[in-house]
């Protein structure tokens, strides 16, 4: 084999893998390749995760204020109730007093 034999067929070797590679690029391309429809369904998709990522935030910021509003009615009710035990406590005082005084006042 002579230096022009060996050019011409590494120009041909080369060329072959340069059409192969490019083949290969295209078949990649071609299959991996979005269509329309697949992109309109990504945004339906993305709009969606967005609406429902809203929600969710609308919800947990319901939530919170709900138990913070539960929160202050537990604790006012409470506040309500103590008040209401030592009214109890102060008048079942008073009774047992008035109820000593009037045994005092039959036995004199």
């Amino acid at each position: 084999m002579n230096r022009a034999e060996f050019i011409i067929v590494t120009a041909i070797i080369l060329f072959i893998a340069f059409a192969l590679g490019w083949f290969a690029h295209w078949l990649i391309h071609r299959f991996s390749r979005v269509s329309g429809a697949d992109m309109g369904e990504l945004d339906r998709m993305a709009q969606a995760l967005h609406d429902a990522e809203e929600t969710r935030d609308q919800a947990i910021t319901y939530l919170q204020q709900r138990e913070t509003e539960l929160s202050n009615q537990q604790h006012q009710t409470e506040a309500e109730l103590r008040a209401a035990m030592d009214g109890l406590r102060a008048a079942r005082q008073e009774a047992e007093e008035l109820r000593a005084y009037i045994e005092r006042q039959n036995q004199a």
